[in-house]
């Protein structure tokens, strides 16, 4: 694909609102030329809001968006050479598949000779190449998501947009079109804005994301810093599976869990009420081959979870506080679990303890 086709995004103080009802309030990201940024957040976030704004299908109350070096919040859709990318996929059942992913270079104009080339590529792009005369509905979902992806791109957009494009596949095919979508990026080099719920998914697939809440936009980082370092007990809580509690500030770099004194790597918060985030598989259990510098709290077991590739375990502090962690569901991992009614140490390195605002 043409390297000029690519351009960047500016969202600049971009607000929705429906009468008294406020869908996005003040929103303000950049998304540089070629990058991959998914927009994640519950439902009513404010994230579909956020990319309808971006594909013209939704006109903002305040604001503006750019591409590039050009201004395009008014912009109809049709003028913003934006691919996208839907849920239901949106296909013609009565076109066949070349025909489908035709259909953006029919519709601007592109001569009948030119069009069959850039067909093929895109459907080589999506290892779909073959396929032009097929109809849809010999199609498999994973293959249909292609074809939508195919004609997304087949007329080298600026900017493409994503909205849940993978969430009606099952488990193991959406996983695995989450690697292909990566890989794609990776070959096309196209800028990329996707909207999902999914976070995991999320994580798989960005270069950075922007978690919204209630319409705002609550912290856009790399997937790692993301995870390591949320901002708040919001993402901390809906990143991953974080058990919050109370603790008092014991120090610059330490915090008190009950009797247990904790230290941390990173400064704590400047805010008076705190919460230790940890994360289910951040916990060891400690057999005395914990780091030396670890953390450790003592616990007895309440529960053991099997779930396959994993061990859930629940384990009640002095206090009575629960904590969850995960161990891997390999036979000498499962070894060291205890059973419920036991004691047991867990070790928390102190860069795995992030402590976050109340």
């Amino acid at each position: 694909m043409d390297a000029r086709a690519k351009a960047g995004v500016s969202i600049r103080s971009a607000a929705k609102r429906y009468g008294p009802m406020v869908a996005l309030d003040d929103v303000s990201l950049d998304v540089a030329q070629g990058e991959f940024v998914s927009l994640l957040g519950p439902s009513g976030s404010g994230k579909t809001t956020l990319l309808g704004i971006l594909g013209g299908f939704v006109q903002p109350s305040a604001g503006s968006v750019w591409v590039g070096e050009r201004d395009i919040t008014f912009a109809p859709p049709h003028k913003r050479n934006i691919g996208m990318v839907f849920q239901s996929y949106a296909l013609f059942p009565h076109m066949t598949v070349g025909e489908n992913v035709a259909f953006p270079l029919r519709a601007r104009g592109e001569p009948k000779g030119g069009r069959a080339g850039k067909v093929t590529e895109a459907l080589a792009m999506v290892e779909l190449r073959g396929y032009e005369q097929r109809r849809i509905s010999e199609l498999s979902g994973g293959q249909r998501q292609r074809v939508a992806l195919a004609r997304a791109i087949v007329f080298e957009p600026q900017l493409i947009l994503m909205d849940e494009p993978l969430s009606a596949l099952d488990k193991q095919l959406r996983e695995t079109m989450q690697i292909e979508l990566r890989r794609l990026h990776r070959r096309l080099g196209a800028t990329i804005v996707y909207v999902t719920h999914d976070q995991r998914e999320a994580l798989t697939m960005s270069d950075r994301v922007a978690v919204l809440k209630n319409g705002k936009l609550v912290q856009v980082d790399t997937p790692e810093r993301l995870y390591d370092r949320p901002c708040n007990a919001f993402v901390a809580s809906f990143i991953g599976e974080a058990t919050l509690l109370p603790v008092e500030r014991a120090g610059d770099d330490a915090v008190r869990l009950g009797d247990a004194v904790l230290r941390t790597a990173y400064p704590l918060p400047r805010a008076d009420k705190l919460l230790l985030a940890v994360q289910t598989e951040k916990l060891i259990i400690d057999t005395g081959d914990a780091p030396p510098d670890a953390n450790r709290l003592s616990a007895r077991v309440t529960e053991v979870l099997y779930q396959g590739e994993s061990l859930r375990v629940f384990a009640a502090l002095g206090d009575g506080t629960i904590l969850s962690l995960r161990q891997p569901g390999n036979h000498a991992a499962r070894e060291r679990v205890p059973p419920p009614g036991t004691s047991l140490r867990v070790a928390l390195s102190p860069r795995d303890t992030i402590v976050v605002p109340a």
